[in-house]
């Protein structure tokens, strides 16, 4: 069982950065490959990032490459989500999850994942 609560959502200006905090509880978590998502109103929910179990390995949405960097620290239970150049689209509530088997053909799909945290808002003004 794991527990994700994120934070490091807010209001920002476009152009500006934050940085989102996804901690885990279990001490399964090093097992687990973790990815971001984010739901815009009115929007399904989509893929943003992904990291394998041992960070090695890192995954993009087009939208965000260049942009926004996925890391983790597995020693912290926590998976980072650093934001760089922030563009009103980009606003959203922004979720983590963990998935068990990370693979091309799953880590863009919600449906896949494991666990899920509770969502953090993100809000970028023009």
């Amino acid at each position: 069982q794991v527990q994700l609560v994120e934070s490091g959502g807010g209001l920002v200006q476009a152009g500006g950065s934050l940085r989102l905090s996804c901690a885990a509880s279990g001490r399964t978590f090093s097992k687990y490959a973790m990815g971001w998502f984010r739901q815009a109103p009115g929007k399904e929910r989509e893929f943003v990032a992904a990291i394998s179990w041992s960070g090695g390995s890192t995954y993009y949405a087009d939208s965000v490459k260049g942009r926004f960097t996925i890391s983790r620290d597995n020693a912290k239970n926590t998976v980072y989500l650093q934001m760089n150049s922030l563009k009103p689209e980009d606003t959203a509530v922004y979720y983590c999850a963990a998935i068990s088997v990370l693979t091309l053909a799953t880590m863009m799909r919600p449906t896949r994942y494991d666990y899920w945290g509770q969502g953090t808002q993100v809000t970028v003004s023009s």
